[in-house]
């Protein structure tokens, strides 16, 4: 039987609606938003299916509702019989495949993201940072680019071979941006609130790994890539070291479906709002089936695709 590998979604993929469908047909995808509403103190299905938008797109917010909107896309995938060897996660979805996963429980989990959220948006109030995805240009250009630079700006995100992210102090990121023009490259400045996964986010890795200890953590029950590895994880000993690592190191993900694809994987089934990372297995990964599942019309067309 073919491989099938689930990907969470990452921040910057939130829209209002996300998940309504899902939660109105499914019970199980419903119950996630209960738990996550118990455990956050407030109704973060009522943001996530109503907005506004400026409150959905705050990082406190956005962190918990789209791993929720994911978590409640991987109960109604597997209420229709869709199975899973492997997980991943793209940034914030690395805690939705941990849960998934069974390296956490669900309400666990949801302590994490609010520890994680709050922290990082602290963090990110504190410093003034920017991140830039830059389009057409291998990772190595854009490590070259980023040295030459005056001022604090590091590849964040390894997304494809021809998709790198920037971030750090904001003049920094602007002069980069700018190299990357004259080069006639695409550098689209992204609606987040900070410079995340690069040392800026220190005092938030620091203030999480604090709550990050109460957590009981067990070795996950499929197998388990991650972000900071950038291939898969074996030991579980020490998450919250390596989640707080997390915050402020790239996110490897190109490394990852490399390994997903030696290790024989050949359906990529991204759980969450929009479709990014299915555009990245797509962009990387060639002869691969990959689909996307965050409502009725893309679940039934992903259960087209896997069961044809």
């Amino acid at each position: 039987m073919a491989k099938n590998v689930f990907l969470f979604s990452g921040q910057g993929s939130q829209y209002t609606g996300m998940a309504k469908e899902l939660c109105e047909k499914y019970p199980a995808a419903k119950a996630v938003f209960d738990k996550a509403n118990e455990v956050l103190g407030y109704d973060i299905a009522d943001i996530a299916f109503n907005g506004p938008d400026e409150e959905l797109n705050k990082t406190i917010n956005s962190q918990p509702a789209i791993m929720a909107c994911s978590l409640a896309a991987f109960e109604a995938a597997k209420a229709e019989g869709i199975t899973f060897d492997g997980v991943a996660g793209h940034s914030l979805g690395e805690y939705a495949a941990m849960v998934a996963a069974g390296v956490v429980s669900i309400e666990d989990g949801f302590k994490l993201i609010k520890a994680r959220a709050s922290a990082m948006q602290k963090a990110a109030e504190s410093a003034s940072g920017a991140m830039y995805a830059i389009i057409g240009l291998e990772a190595a250009e854009v490590e070259k680019i980023c040295e030459e630079t005056e001022g604090y700006v590091v590849p964040v995100n390894y997304n494809s071979s021809v998709q790198t992210v920037i971030a750090g102090d904001t003049a920094a990121c602007e002069a980069a941006a700018a190299k990357f023009a004259e080069m006639k490259k695409k550098a689209i400045k992204l609606n987040v609130a900070s410079a995340f996964h690069s040392k800026l986010m220190q005092p938030a890795a620091d203030e999480f790994i604090t709550a990050a200890k109460e957590i009981t953590f067990k070795p996950a029950e499929k197998e388990f890539y991650s972000n900071v590895l950038g291939t898969k994880l074996t030991d579980f000993s020490n998450m919250p070291e390596l989640l707080a690592k997390h915050i402020v190191s790239p996110v490897k993900f190109t490394s990852e479906l490399a390994e997903m694809e030696n290790a024989g994987y050949e359906n990529f089934i991204e759980l969450g709002p929009n479709k990014v990372l299915t555009g990245l297995v797509k962009k990387t990964l060639k002869g691969k089936n990959a689909v996307n599942i965050e409502n009725e019309a893309t679940l039934a067309k992903a259960l087209e695709s896997l069961n044809g």
